[in-house]
């Protein structure tokens, strides 16, 4: 593995709770969620990320729970920005990053997780109307009182990344960055933090399960699983990224390991953590043991021309979406 990774102290592998309670097919109930970061914990996991987003506040809930007695054994971190409102009976998604919504929202998560801190809090979304500098300032407040040893951000440009980094150091910037995601290298966000020492934290390495072992069907998902509204998963699209996957998975056999394991080993060959998420204690441990993976040039090289931007059909979000990013 590379070693210029910029230092949270943690193991490159995390553990994201989204799917306990969020945006997918098939979550688990409350007790078998606290029972899978519990068991994370257990096989050395010691990065547990949620936000005030995932199951509208009922992640962070579970995860308080699941981490009774376990608190002082992983660095902890939470997000802010990304808000729901109840609008005549219908949930309403938006962004505010201004500094009353920041330190509202910091309050709410510490009382939803049961606690006086955490160790990383993000910034989910930057709403582009609020300044960064003053976003950052607020943030910065909840340093000052104790409440976050350390501020992040999501998902923004490596121009905005600099300007909120002149304000209070960023300590990590959490971003989507897959085999067929590769926008922090394209932007010039992975420069950027190796440049300025701040860690990037990688979500859905594994493509929101398009490289794990069964394949998505997007017919077979629930109404209100977030991939339906994903461009990469609609049927046209999607039928042919599997016709790419059909080529990766001869690889896979020629590594000898598994397709997520084949997708988090290119991953963590980069100066990057990953927080990959799952609702399986199966796929817990395959996906902490790809760190043993090797892979030599060769492989890396033909997966990099296998996956890449020209190659990989739809964008990672919708049009709305794909606009609030950077």
């Amino acid at each position: 593995m590379m070693q210029k990774v910029p230092p949270l102290n943690v193991a490159q592998i995390g553990y994201g709770c989204m799917g306990l309670s969020h945006a997918y097919s098939h979550q688990p109930d409350e007790a078998a969620g606290i029972a899978l970061i519990r068991d994370a914990v257990e096989l050395g996991v010691d990065h547990i990320d949620t936000a005030n987003l995932y199951g509208f506040g009922s992640n962070e809930v579970l995860v308080g729970k699941a981490l009774q007695g376990l608190r002082d054994q992983v660095f902890l971190a939470s997000k802010c920005g990304l808000t729901v409102t109840d609008a005549d009976g219908n949930m309403t998604r938006g962004i505010d990053s201004n500094p009353e919504n920041i330190k509202r929202s910091c309050d709410g998560s510490l009382k939803r997780l049961g606690l006086d801190s955490v160790d990383l809090y993000y910034l989910h979304r930057w709403d582009k109307t609020t300044p960064i500098e003053d976003a950052v300032g607020a943030m910065a407040q909840l340093v000052d009182e104790g409440k976050t040893r350390l501020i992040g951000l999501s998902e923004v440009s490596a121009e905005t990344l600099r300007k909120a980094h002149a304000v209070h150091p960023i300590a990590a910037i959490q971003c989507e960055y897959s085999l067929w995601t590769r926008n922090p290298e394209e932007n010039g966000v992975l420069d950027a933090c190796q440049e300025l020492g701040i860690a990037l934290v990688c979500y859905s390495p594994v493509g929101r399960g398009f490289f794990a072992n069964a394949t998505v069907d997007t017919d077979t998902l629930e109404a209100d699983d977030l991939r339906r509204n994903m461009p990469r998963f609609s049927p046209e699209n999607l039928e042919k990224n599997k016709a790419l996957r059909d080529e990766y998975l001869e690889i896979v056999k020629e590594v000898g390991c598994t397709p997520s394991q084949l997708a988090l080993a290119w991953l963590l060959n980069r100066p990057v953590y990953t927080i990959p998420g799952t609702t399986s204690s199966t796929h817990l441990r395959e996906n902490l043991a790809a760190i043993d993976v090797e892979l030599n040039p060769d492989v890396t090289a033909r997966l990099d021309s296998l996956f890449n931007s020209s190659t990989v059909s739809g964008n990672r979000y919708n049009e709305r979406t794909m606009a609030e990013l950077e």
